[in-house]
This record gives structure tokens, sequence and C-alpha cells, in this order.
């Protein structure tokens, strides 16, 4: 049976999580974030990546050196990453926006890799504001927004550069930068993205 919007987006990547382990994993970090790559921190930064799915990024930052915490509220796509990065020095938590309960900063830098685009209108002033709290002065928060019709079988919206600007302001952030991409790394012809590094303010 499909599932409509209102089932949120978790029951659909749980029952697809062997799936899109092959999926996630066919293309590369540094492929899909190449608009972003030069602004990750060298070590011992630390790093939060929400949302991380099968592991991929979290593995690739935490190969470069740095200390990575992993966040997925999908317990099927955590034994996947189990399984595909068993070595990886990744810390893996259960856990989800807007709340993130049990998570504590600071970090050098937040990922959010096709995350933000599940989440309601009205939880995204409140995700934004603990994702600045979570921040370090000076880090970065990095986020991939998804644009074109969303899939019918779980919930998802198409969000513009500029709310997630403007969320941002409110809570200290300015956009350092935004990449528009045509292509999809998938070969999704009707899916293309945003890529936008927020900073926190020094102190």
């Amino acid at each position: 049976m499909r599932r409509t919007a209102d089932a949120g987006a978790q029951p659909y990547y749980a029952e697809s999580a062997q799936r899109l382990g092959q999926v996630y994993e066919s293309v590369s970090f540094e492929s899909v974030h190449e608009p972003l790559l030069d602004l990750i921190p060298d070590p011992p930064a630390r790093v939060l990546d929400i949302g991380a799915g099968t592991g991929r990024d979290a593995t690739a930052l935490a190969g470069r050196g740095l200390s990575v915490d992993a966040v997925e509220p999908v317990a099927e796509l955590r034994e996947v990453a189990a399984r595909l990065h068993p070595d990886s020095g990744v810390t893996w938590r259960a856990g989800a926006l807007p709340d993130l309960d049990g998570i504590q900063g600071p970090y050098d830098v937040i990922l959010l890799s096709a995350v933000w685009m599940h989440l309601l209108p009205q939880d995204r002033p409140v995700a934004m504001r603990r994702l600045a709290s979570l921040l370090a002065p000076g880090g970065m928060l990095l986020i991939t927004l998804r644009h074109g019709e969303p899939p019918a079988d779980r919930r998802m919206f198409d969000i513009p550069p500029e709310e997630v600007a403007r969320h941002g302001a409110e809570t200290g952030l300015s956009v350092l930068r935004a990449v528009h991409e045509e292509a999809d790394h998938l070969g999704r012809e009707a899916v293309h993205w945003t890529s936008v590094a927020l900073r926190k303010e020094q102190a």
C-alpha cells in the first residue's frame, strides 16, 4: 500500500532501508557536496550529521580525521550503516529534528543532507533555533534542499533557500553560500538541489 504524505517520512525509509543503502552509496560524498567541500574545516573539528542515513557522509567526514556524531531516527538505516561502515569511527545516535533530544554541542559543522525537506512548516523555525544552539561561534550549518514535485510515498516539501536564510537570520546565522545545481546525482530529471551554507556569528 502506498503511504500518503501525511504518514511522514520515517516509515518509507524504514521499509526501503536495504535498497536505499545501495542507492545512497552509489554516489560519493565528494560529488554530492562538491559546492561546499572547501568549507569543511580541518581536524580536530567536531561534526554533527543529522539524518545520516546509511552513513556515507558521516564516514567520509570521519575519514578526513574529523570527530563525527551521526544522528538517524530510523533504526533500519542505522543497521545498514553499521553493516556498510563497521569501522568508521562515527558515533551513532538515535534522534530527530526539531528537538534532537540528548545531543550536546558545540559543533563546528552541522550537516543536513536531504533532511530539511521533510520538516513541517511549523517545525522549521524550532529546528533552526535548536541547530543554532548546537553550533560553536563561527560554526557552519550545511543544508541541501531538494526541489521538484514531492513524491507521494513520503512527506516532503520544496523549500526555497530564501526561507532557510530567513529562519537562519532569526537565530544569528547568516548565509555564506547558496549554490543551485540543475543535475541530480541519481539522474532524476525532475529533481534538482540547492546547497546552502550558513555561518553562526562569532561571539
